[in-house]
């Protein structure tokens, strides 16, 4: 294809002239080119191209964010109008289409969680008008039977089923399966082959769900990047947890995922980190000015920072034996919790402000040692006429097994605001509830003069704020009231925010909130690497110290509240555990 150009007036100097259409393969994908002019040469009257990197006044700039083709390749546009731009920009959206390749799609995590949570953004109308879905697996498997094998865990909301079958039929259509293995850049090419015809010449972005165990990796990103990623649009690639077993793991597998991705196409996931109590923690921290006087060591005596299961491995005994609580969920999920609780005012919401607010917080914190930590295990019990195995019971577990279902930490944050405060995290398998919440216990008033006259026990008058997301998700403020009559005591009562009574509707799942978020490019609730280096030296040490000693954990009964040994820890800090009766 020619280009063509419009000429210069021979009475001006220099003039800028347009492209009107040209050939896209004689010119490299990623040359950038501004302006060119063509401008009277000072010998006779011919006129020479020249090319400049200013923009000319009015000039209209095709190439669209994410974008890795040529700006030109775009439809050309006849006027520099505003309006004009505008529309171009609308058509260009309209002609590109979503493909999300979940990988591992044989998988538990893939039908019991991405796909629901794919379902319910589409029923919600978030997914663009042009997408589609490929599951992606070692396993040989039809369309059909992919379909057939996600519908029985598709369900639409209990306010929104009058037309649930349709829209399920309609999301069903829109699910396709290839087989392949992934360390395979043929069978990639083959998808890519596939993903193209069904993209039909539209702008294509590509999302990718590394739903597979952690050793596939870096092979499945290498060969989605050489053979399948996209050339129009933008590639992105959802990377879950675990990353890495220490610091070192850690940035073994950053180096190698920076091989074929940059940090911008990476969102390492930890679906804890989508659930609604980070949200909300921002929210009740920066939106309402009551709580930031109060939220600092002068009137916070500690902070615990809960997560307690009260399911045992449930089929999943391999995989957490490799490894264990502290990995689970106190690096990759309690830690992050603690660092959007205790971080600066961030400049603004954006997904790298409250990121490097975040870090600041983690590389203040001390290195644990065996000192500031307990481990547990449960082990088996009988009540009544059931009973409960031990973790040792679970056939992929070894019998001498020294990997903790329970830990308990102290942390400290060496900064100004938090110098000397204690941050306790708790989480465990096999407990007796299922919980996850922040305890904030206030520091005891001063001189208080209900304690002097009437002996009210000054930690059970202690002010303490929860914020909860199971069982039933709540924000409320424990505090001290008089109890009617004639006398002088003190009752503790809750101002309560109970959601499921103030927002009876149902609320999205985590997975769906991280799913659109990595859809959109938005990365506030996905982990950037110099954070996860951050968190892994907090625990690192920890870790092998306790693989090097072969530490015994404590035993705990199967639906118990955990080792005792928690309370002693506790104890040493002033710390009153959480009372889980309320």
């Amino acid at each position: 294809m020619a280009l063509r150009l419009s000429p210069c007036s021979p009475s001006s100097s220099s003039a800028a002239f347009s492209c009107s259409s040209f050939d896209h393969e004689t010119i490299p994908a990623r040359t950038s080119f501004t302006t060119w002019t063509c401008q009277r040469s000072k010998n006779g009257g011919k006129f020479e191209l020249k090319a400049s990197n200013v923009r000319p006044a009015g000039a209209i700039s095709l190439q669209t964010e994410g974008t890795r083709t040529h700006p030109l390749t775009a439809n050309p546009v006849k006027t520099r109008e505003k309006e004009s731009s505008l529309a171009f920009r609308e058509s260009r959206e309209e002609e590109s289409t979503l493909s999300i390749v979940v990988l591992g799609a044989s998988g538990d995590l893939a039908r019991n969680k991405i796909f629901p949570a794919l379902f319910a953004l589409f029923y919600e109308d978030h997914l663009p008008e042009n997408f589609m879905i490929f599951g992606y697996a070692r396993s040989t498997m039809t369309h059909d039977e992919l379909r057939k094998s996600i519908s029985k865990n598709l369900t639409c909301r209990i306010d929104k089923r009058e037309n649930c079958s349709e829209k399920m039929d309609q999301f069903l259509k829109r699910c396709f399966y290839h087989s392949g293995q992934y360390s395979s850049e043929e069978h990639f090419l083959e998808l890519d082959k596939i993903l193209k015809e069904k993209e039909a010449g539209r702008r294509s972005n590509r999302l990718y769900y590394l739903a597979t165990p952690p050793s596939l990796f870096v092979d499945a990103v290498r060969c989605a990047r050489r053979r399948a990623s996209s050339l129009s649009g933008w590639t992105r690639v959802i990377v879950e947890k675990p990353f890495g077993r220490d610091l070192e793991s850690s940035r073994g597998l950053t180096r190698s995922l920076r091989q074929y991705l940059s940090e911008d196409e990476i969102f390492r996931i930890d679906h804890h980190l989508g659930e609604e109590l980070f949200e909300n923690l921002l929210a009740l921290r920066f939106s309402n000015l009551v709580f930031e006087p109060l939220w600092s060591r002068n009137y916070i005596r500690n902070v615990q920072l809960i997560f307690s299961d009260d399911l045992g491995m449930e089929g999943q005994g391999r995989y957490f034996d490799d490894y264990g609580i502290i990995r689970d969920i106190l690096q990759n999920h309690l830690i992050h919790l603690l660092a959007l609780f205790a971080m600066e005012t961030p400049v603004s919401l954006d997904a790298e402000d409250i990121r490097n607010e975040k870090v600041k917080v983690l590389r203040s914190i001390k290195p644990l040692g065996l000192q500031d930590v307990v481990v547990g295990q449960y082990k088996g019990c009988s009540e009544g006429n059931a009973s409960y195995p031990a973790y040792t019971d679970d056939p992929t577990v070894s019998k001498n097994s020294l990997t903790p279902t329970f830990a308990a930490a102290t942390l400290f944050i060496n900064n100004a605001r938090w110098d000397g405060v204690p941050f306790m995290m708790i989480a465990g398998k096999a407990l007796q509830s299922k919980r996850a919440e922040i305890r904030v216990q206030f520091r005891h008033v001063p001189g208080n003069l209900y304690n002097r006259n009437s002996g009210t026990d000054l930690d059970k008058a202690t002010n303490e704020l929860v914020i909860r997301v199971q069982p039933d998700e709540a924000i409320y403020l424990k505090i001290n009231n008089k109890v009617p009559g004639l006398g002088k005591r003190l009752d503790c009562s809750d101002l309560n925010l109970l959601f499921k009574t103030r927002y009876p509707s149902e609320g999205p799942d985590a997975y769906e909130r991280l799913l659109l978020d990595a859809t959109k490019g938005e990365h506030r609730l996905f982990i950037r690497s110099d954070e996860l280096d951050a968190a892994w030296a907090v625990f690192t040490p920890l870790l092998k110290e306790l693989e090097r000693r072969k530490v015994q954990p404590e035993l705990y009964p199967y639906g118990s509240e955990g080792p005792v040994g928690v309370h002693y820890l506790a104890a040493r800090h002033n710390v009153r555990c959480a009372d889980f009766s309320n």
